[in-house]
């Protein structure tokens, strides 16, 4: 079996359909998605926007992210039905597993980085400005 990765599906439905029939899509696409062997990680409805250009002779719409562990079979399903649907304006999946992992890998780097420096900058400045003082004292 293919190993799960994590992907996030975010789609805007036609705003002229109804609260419920929004709610209903959405459930639909979780089904289709969980009956293929994958699974919902996280499920935002961001509620209805301002689409940054006209799509169908619309202005708006109500977006829905959703984030999903699988293999990827399940999102192939989930794209080929929403390309049918006349209610889904525009979808788009991002496979984010890899980019995460990215993510954590500089952040581990910077953490290490940061522990080996020996003093922070405000340190640096503070021993910088009394060490004059010193050698005029000296003098």
């Amino acid at each position: 079996m293919a190993e799960k990765r994590t992907y996030e599906v975010i789609f805007i439905i036609d705003p002229d359909v109804a609260e419920n029939e929004v709610m209903q899509l959405s459930e639909g696409v979780q089904k289709i998605i969980t009956s293929q062997g994958g699974s919902i990680t996280k499920t935002e409805m961001m509620g209805k926007r301002q689409l940054a250009y006209e799509i169908n002779h619309k202005r708006n719409g109500t977006y829905v992210l959703l984030e999903v562990e699988g293999s990827g079979a399940e999102i192939a399903e989930v794209e080929r039905r929403m390309r049918v649907n006349d209610q889904i304006l525009r979808y788009m999946t991002i496979r984010v597993d890899e980019m995460r992992r990215r993510a954590d890998k500089l952040k581990d780097r910077r953490a290490r980085k940061a522990a080996k420096k020996p003093a922070s900058g405000k340190a640096i400045k503070a021993v910088a400005q009394t060490e004059p003082e010193e050698e005029e004292s000296v003098a």
